[in-house]
């Protein structure tokens, strides 16, 4: 029975120590006082994001996703953006059989400054080089995977629509 009724006072205590954090953070300190929006006087730095694209059916939406991307940032010059492409999403690229659009619309990309990266483990399942694959792409010389999370160590966003 006191155990109950510690873990109950505890359970009181916690919303009101929360109520009171929230309220400090939300009074101005004295030394910001004279500069009111002073976080928003630095300069935006670039960042730095990459996708993960693995599924065939993804592929338009994946690529619609990164231009959608660059416009809402402003432009190429605001992100630095790359693409790790493995699995059966691999084929979309393969140069004799991708579809227009999808060329198309990868060196569009690439003009802006996208980084695409093919998983070598993948190319060798597929039994593909890099020349089979349409233009543009680096190959993930450790795979795909490797790729991503090297990417994540460097700073890099990770996004998997």
């Amino acid at each position: 029975m006191r155990r109950r009724t510690l873990i109950q006072f505890a359970g009181m205590l916690l919303p009101a120590s929360a109520l009171a954090q929230s309220a400090q953070a939300a009074e101005p300190h004295a030394s910001n006082a004279a500069e009111p929006h002073a976080s928003n006087a630095a300069e935006p730095h670039a960042s730095k994001v990459v996708y993960h694209l693995a599924d065939l059916d993804k592929v338009g939406f994946v690529l619609g996703n990164i231009r959608n991307h660059y416009d809402g940032v402003g432009g190429p010059e605001n992100i630095t953006i790359a693409l790790v492409v493995h699995g059966p999403a691999l084929k979309a690229f393969h140069a004799a059989g991708a579809a227009l659009a999808t060329t198309q619309d990868l060196a569009a990309l690439k003009i802006s400054g996208l980084e695409p990266y093919a998983c070598i483990n993948t190319m060798h399942a597929q039994n593909i080089t890099l020349k089979d694959l349409v233009p543009g792409f680096a190959v993930a010389d450790k795979g795909g995977v490797v790729k991503l999370a090297d990417l994540q160590t460097q700073g890099y966003v990770y996004l998997r629509p």
